[in-house]
């Protein structure tokens, strides 16, 4: 039994809410070797998969939604009931899904009709939309809700799901962002920096960053930083290799701070350091290090040295 499923042909249905982001989870998974067909008329499947090259196993990811030729959702659905009884085939759906108030805000940035609402607001092809995909959203084996995301964390949440795992090593990302523009929505760990001096409410200190070593002199030198920062990296030493027994393939480090400028990129150049130190390789992301006017999203009392 176990051999079967090592040698079924891997197939990925990708479909959602139009702007939800398929093209995108499509993309990122071209990138990790799968074979992609888009717009595919999915009454065909069956002979697709009949029709691939004898020993091929190349996962396959096949995207199709509510603009697809013939679509109807309770026909995907039988269909793909039948084809999951076959051994030689390892079939999931995966479902993208968003607000509804977050979808028009897309459509209506992109000047974008929507392809259920020709003559009428975007609104109402979202509604017609919703409601004609709802059998499918119920039966899906995944659901990502991407109304929070961005591009990059809808790209880091398919890789954690549909990456290679097979490979031993584990991919870490240590990572900084300001409070004031969001919470990251797809880190493992977050630590809230804001309990540091602020290098914001030095005038010498404001234009430049925590990869600056002035402003890590200053916040180096607050009486809470050495023993914070070891009782994070410890803990974060400890729950890697955990991590990594459990079988998990990416974990993502947030450290924030008010901006995203000083104390959260300090602490996580830091932690970079401490962990390639103890045999990782982290990558390193800045989000808001570039954020035009950081310097208006500080708040909290200023404190004299």
């Amino acid at each position: 039994m176990g051999n079967e499923t090592e040698h079924a042909q891997r197939v990925l249905l990708v479909t959602g809410m139009l702007g939800a982001g398929k093209t995108t989870a499509l993309r990122v998974l071209e990138d990790l070797g799968w074979e992609i067909i888009d717009n595919f008329p999915v009454r065909m499947l069956d002979a697709l998969i009949d029709g691939a090259p004898e020993g091929d196993r190349t996962p396959l990811a096949i995207g199709f939604d509510s603009r697809t030729r013939g679509f109807d959702p309770e026909r995907v659905i039988a269909q793909v009931k039948n084809l999951t009884q076959r051994r030689d085939l390892e079939l999931t759906t995966l479902f993208l899904d968003c607000s509804s108030k977050e979808l028009e805000r897309r459509f209506n940035e992109t000047r974008r009709r929507h392809a259920l609402a020709a003559d009428a607001p975007v609104s109402t092809g979202i509604r017609a939309e919703r409601e004609l995909l709802a059998p499918l959203r119920r039966w899906s084996d995944l659901l990502i809700e991407t109304t929070e995301f961005t591009s990059n964390d809808l790209q880091r949440a398919i890789r954690e799901r549909f990456a290679d795992s097979a490979a031993d090593e584990m991919t870490v990302t240590v990572s900084s962002f300001g409070f004031s523009r969001g919470m990251p929505p797809v880190a493992d760990l977050v630590f809230d920096m804001r309990f540091l001096d602020n290098p914001h409410w030095d005038a010498d200190l404001r234009a430049q960053t925590g990869q600056d070593a002035p402003v890590g002199d200053y916040i180096s030198r607050d009486p809470a930083w050495d023993e914070a920062f070891g009782r994070i990296r410890d803990l974060i030493l400890m729950l890697l290799p955990r991590y990594r027994t459990q079988g998990k393939a990416y974990v993502h480090i947030a450290f924030g701070c008010t901006g995203g400028r000083h104390r959260s990129v300090f602490t996580a150049e830091q932690m970079g350091a401490a962990l390639r130190r103890s045999g990782f390789s982290p990558t390193l992301l800045h989000r808001n290090l570039g954020s035009r006017a950081a310097d208006l999203l500080e708040r909290g009392p200023r404190r004299e040295k």
